[in-house]
């Protein structure tokens, strides 16, 4: 069996438990696996602000975040590069969202962090909001990621229906959130963004030298892509279905014990 360069994973659902910790046995094994010289990058529906208190993972360069949206860079903690979405295009999505989808709350994540309407709730934390604002103020700036809740429509049938919106002008998926949909600039997905920082490196890193791990509908293009693919026990079925390796559950530290057999001996 060959090694990969690179290792490339997930974080929520995938390598932090379901508390969104790290264990001390996960950490361990990503500083042994980076020592021996193979690249750890993170590829994450997160924002670039959820990703300081990460910061500690045993490994250094950089995080994909936003499904590819914003590259992180982690010992900087900084943004680097990204590929937002422009304001004309922005206003008419939300306008079209809006009318088509009664009850749907917005929120934006873009270069200063998150902006959201005035009864957006969700996954938030104390202060996270760089802006409240009228949905209509919610095109004022690119973005990297639009976020769309709703109180009583169920995360699988409201990403179909915010699809069926969007239509070719974005990407659609969704992380596991509840009763969350989530939508990328078209052509933005976590794939594009690791096949893109692949063939910038020297020499360039094909598909075949990537293992990916993943566990929800967003990291399906980014399993499919690489050439070795690992789906954690607690995966979305259709995630189950595509990968080529099924491993332990998150809560079970999967990944962290995946690479510590195959890679570490």
């Amino acid at each position: 069996m060959t090694a990969p360069r690179v290792v490339a994973t997930d974080l929520d659902g995938t390598l932090l438990r379901s508390d969104g910790a790290v264990s001390d046995y996960s950490r361990e094994i990503l500083s042994a696996v980076t020592e021996a010289g193979i690249t750890v990058i993170l590829v994450t529906a997160r924002p670039p602000r959820w990703m300081d208190g990460l910061a500690d993972l045993g490994i250094h360069g950089l995080a994909l975040c936003g499904n590819g949206a914003f590259t992180y860079d982690l010992d900087r903690r900084e943004i680097v590069a990204h590929r937002l979405l422009p304001t004309d295009e922005l206003a008419i999505m939300l306008s079209d969202l809006r009318h088509a989808i009664p009850g749907i709350h917005l929120a934006t994540e873009g270069l200063e962090g998150l902006a959201r309407e005035h009864a957006y709730h969700g996954d938030l934390l104390a202060g996270d909001a760089w802006q409240v604002c009228d949905v209509e103020d919610l095109a004022s700036r690119p973005v990297g990621k639009i976020l769309v809740r709703h109180e009583a429509i169920q995360t699988e049938e409201l990403t179909a229906l915010v699809a069926q919106v969007v239509g070719s002008r974005a990407e659609v998926t969704h992380s596991g959130a509840i009763r969350l949909a989530e939508i990328a600039p078209p052509g933005v997905s976590k794939a594009v963004a690791l096949a893109q920082w692949a063939a910038e490196q020297e020499p360039a890193v094909e598909a075949e030298e990537v293992w990916a791990f993943g566990d929800m509908p967003n990291d399906l293009d980014m399993l499919t892509w690489a050439g070795r693919s690992f789906a954690v026990a607690n995966a979305h079925p259709e995630v189950l279905a595509a990968v080529t390796d099924h491993i332990p559950a998150n809560d079970d530290d999967g990944v962290a014990r995946t690479l510590a057999t195959l890679l570490l001996g």
